[in-house]
């Protein structure tokens, strides 16, 4: 397991020197700095090109790239992102306690989501063909093929217009309930139908045989054979979409007005803040990878099965 582990961190190290120099790029892509955009029409030409120099210079741009990127590179293993210069402070300490909201959005809307996907998509397989098959299969398509940010305003319409049960603009508590319920039900719709072909595949298995034929009920074959052989799979799928909904939530956290990283990348991409854009770019690959390495890990460490010396 120690071995499995320690070349899984190894391979790690190609993806991340990938990402870091991806994120660099960004600032090759943007069309203007920050400096332009923040002062367009309130300096004249010779006041923007000298504080352009400035700050070129004290970020290293009038260097050549290679160097640019070694820099880079050095900063971030110091934990330093840079300066926002629309915002005037360091980049971590903004991205901080957004990155945190994101995380409790992410978390909340991802236990919705198995609360809501796992049984249902269980209840499905063991009823199969049944009125409770089709009408879960259905409403999972549903939430497959529904964009997310129109269930969140029709959720706003509903809950908020119609129902009143929420106001419009949430506060406090109450401002996490409508996002995280328009993730987690949307999510819980691939974590539903994977579920159910997982425990129509074990349901199949002979050990499933077996155990009918010395009179085992139907639903403690389900609990105590179909279920787990089946975790492995929700787990594999559970994680890709926790990695998605952290990296991925922008629109739902801008319609909402919650103040995670994604509400900030939009704020930043308009700002033409490269430093902070690059930052939130590199936290959301960071968290994905890792994200991705955990669940490998505990994929194997689950399985008595994986032979870690070839995995």
């Amino acid at each position: 397991m120690g071995g499995y582990i320690a070349r899984r961190l190894l391979l790690a190290v190609p993806v991340v020197l990938g990402i870091l120099f991806v994120t660099f790029l960004v600032r090759a892509v943007i069309p203007t700095d920050a400096v332009t955009a923040m002062y367009e029409g309130q300096i004249t030409d010779q006041e923007a090109e000298a504080t352009t120099a400035l700050i070129r210079a004290k970020f290293h741009l009038d260097q050549p790239w290679y160097i640019q990127f070694a820099y880079y590179v050095r900063d971030v293993a110091h934990g330093d992102l840079g300066e926002s210069v629309r915002l005037r402070r360091p980049v971590s300490e903004e991205i901080g306690y957004r990155y945190v909201n994101t995380l409790i959005l992410t978390l909340t809307a991802l236990l919705i989501g198995i609360v809501v996907g796992v049984p249902a998509g269980i209840i499905a397989a063991a009823r199969k063909d049944t009125w409770m098959d089709v009408t879960a299969m259905t409403v999972g398509l549903l939430g497959i093929s529904m964009p997310a940010f129109f269930f969140g305003l029709l959720l706003i319409l509903v809950f908020a217009v119609w129902l009143e049960l929420v106001p419009v603009v949430p506060r406090g508590g109450a401002a996490l309930l409508l996002p995280a319920l328009t993730l987690g039900l949307i999510e819980a719709a691939p974590i539903s139908r994977l579920a159910r072909s997982g425990m129509i595949e074990m349901l199949r298995r002979d050990h499933i045989r077996a155990a009918r034929a010395r009179g085992m009920g139907e639903t403690a074959i389900i609990l105590r054979h179909a279920v787990p052989g089946t975790l492995l799979a929700i787990l594999t799928v559970v994680g890709l979409q926790f990695g998605q909904l952290l990296g991925g939530a922008f629109i739902i956290e801008v319609i909402f007005g919650w103040r995670g990283i994604g509400e900030l990348a939009v704020k930043a991409i308009q700002w033409r803040d490269f430093a902070l854009t690059q930052a939130i770019i590199l936290v959301s690959a960071f968290s994905y990878l890792g994200i991705n390495l955990v669940i490998d890990i505990l994929y194997v460490w689950i399985d008595p099965r994986v032979d870690y010396s070839r995995a």
